[in-house]
């Protein structure tokens, strides 16, 4: 068999990046551009070892990544080929979450599972307060005391850019975003600008609820869209947009689903991009935990495809450094968009923490928050470990869960239809708060819990584990 392709893979030993990300992304990048065709086949893992002067098992993890991906598919006695749905994209110019609203907890409550929170013990609150003592000890100090820009600090916004094109795939720069109090505020001020009474928009079902009240704030109208194993059920997306509706966006979580965590496809999200520049609708991608993830990589956002024309891409560092500190930020390259974002910001909050902003971007330069996420990433695959431990021995029999490679907790579906408002006031007996499906179902209660394990400790989460299973 021919294997004809050409490799033209520089690596650079000296970058951040693991080789075998640099190969992955390198063969990546030739897919895209259309050099490697669907069905292609490519050399040996011996043989590219060789070209690229690089140990075998690299190349064998990086064709691995490319692989669970859906880049690539691997045939068994026959070699790697590339997968029959691999995207072939043209240019274009330069153009976590989730906090549900909780109800009022009983005094008497004493473990609550919340949807996915970060552990607040671990946060680098040390490193921050050094940071912003150094800022009030700087000479110019008095300069961060004044206004400044609606959009976000500058130099933030840059490190931001940085990190969504290299690390996330995507081709914006600082003129494209802006920085705003978490990833809500950013979901209201975008929908704010870009809806109008009736137009529509596309929701996962379930779903996450505070966005779709933005969304409905702004006078759209929500159209639920299902959610399987695949992700978001792109044959529905394609039978509203059939039916002659004033369809203007599109609300999706395709990293990891909310609330179920399961991954968008990628032949749905080659589907969801054709579509969106057929019809003209904007993708609104909301990667609200992107930061925790135990596999190789997080797939790359929706929002990295070269082709995508319409798109707003929703982020938050609040889970990276502390709930409590709201920073979140929004990208899209429509500049009048933009534009509109930052005057609507400027009316109703005139400017972001612009200090906050300046301590947050110090930790980054200091390589702080790079470290603080591999040691977070650890200690959350271990409680994630210890959490299906845990599903494993007290649910066998009473519900399915898949373990999830990233985010902060788990998708449980009961084997049997429950009565979840029963539950919850049993749960609560218990003195345990658990978040009941009606908090992100459209209309048709769902029959699943997002239990998050983040910030509870083992002895809790077996408590609370236990008490649950006792009563499905």
């Amino acid at each position: 068999m021919l294997r004809a392709w050409k490799l033209e893979i520089v690596l650079d030993p000296q970058s951040d990046k693991s080789l075998y990300l640099q190969i992955a992304d390198a063969i990546i990048g030739d897919i895209r551009s259309g050099r490697l065709k669907p069905g292609e086949a490519l050399p040996g893992s011996r043989s590219m070892a060789q070209l690229l002067k690089v140990n075998r098992n690299t190349v064998v993890e990086a064709l691995g990544v490319l692989v669970i991906e859906g880049w690539l598919v691997s045939k068994e006695r026959q070699g790697t080929f590339v997968a029959d749905t691999s995207p072939v994209l043209a240019e274009r110019s330069l153009n976590g979450k989730p906090d549900v609203v909780k109800d009022k907890a009983s005094a008497a409550v004493r473990l609550r599972f919340d949807d996915g929170h970060p552990d607040s013990k671990i946060a680098p609150i040390n490193e921050l307060a050094r940071a912003y003592r150094q800022l009030f000890g700087q000479k110019g100090r008095w300069q961060l005391m004044g206004y400044g820009n609606e959009l976000g600090d500058p130099e933030f916004r840059k490190i931001i850019v940085q990190m969504l094109n290299y690390q996330r795939g995507m081709q914006v720069n600082e003129e494209h975003i802006c920085i705003t109090r978490g990833s809500q505020m950013a979901m209201y001020l975008m929908a704010q600008c870009l809806f109008t009474a009736g137009d529509c928009v596309m929701v996962e079902n379930p779903g996450y609820k505070p966005a779709w009240k933005a969304f409905e704030k702004a006078g759209a109208t929500l159209l639920p869209v299902n959610v399987d194993a695949e992700g978001l059920v792109v044959d529905e997306v394609a039978a509203y947009l059939e039916s002659g509706k004033k369809i203007k966006a599109l609300y999706v979580t395709p990293h990891r689903q909310y609330p179920t965590t399961v991954t968008l496809s990628l032949q749905r999200r080659l589907q969801l991009i054709r579509l969106s520049n057929q019809y003209g609708f904007t993708i609104i991608e909301d990667d609200y935990d992107n930061e925790f993830h135990f596999g190789y990589r997080p797939i790359l956002p929706l929002s990295s495809f070269c082709e995508l024309q319409n798109y707003v891409y929703i982020g938050t560092m609040s889970k990276v450094v502390a709930p409590a500190l709201r920073i979140g930020y929004l990208a899209c390259t429509c500049d009048s968009l933009i534009a509109k974002v930052g005057e609507l910001r400027k009316m109703i909050d005139v400017q972001g923490d612009s200090i906050m902003e300046q301590a947050v971007l110090q930790l980054i330069k200091d390589g702080t928050i790079k470290r603080h996420i591999k040691k977070a990433t650890a200690h959350y695959k271990n409680k994630r470990d210890n959490t299906a431990a845990l599903l494993q021995k007290y649910m066998q029999g009473k519900a399915s869960f898949t373990v999830p490679d990233g985010g902060l907790a788990f998708w449980i579906v009961p084997n049997k239809k429950t009565d979840w408002s029963k539950l919850r006031m049993k749960m609560q007996e218990k003195g345990i708060e658990i978040t009941t499906p009606e908090n992100y179902s459209f209309k048709e209660t769902v029959n699943g819990i997002r239990l998050g394990y983040g910030s509870l400790s083992e002895k809790d989460l077996e408590e609370g584990i236990a008490a649950l299973a006792d009563l499905l």
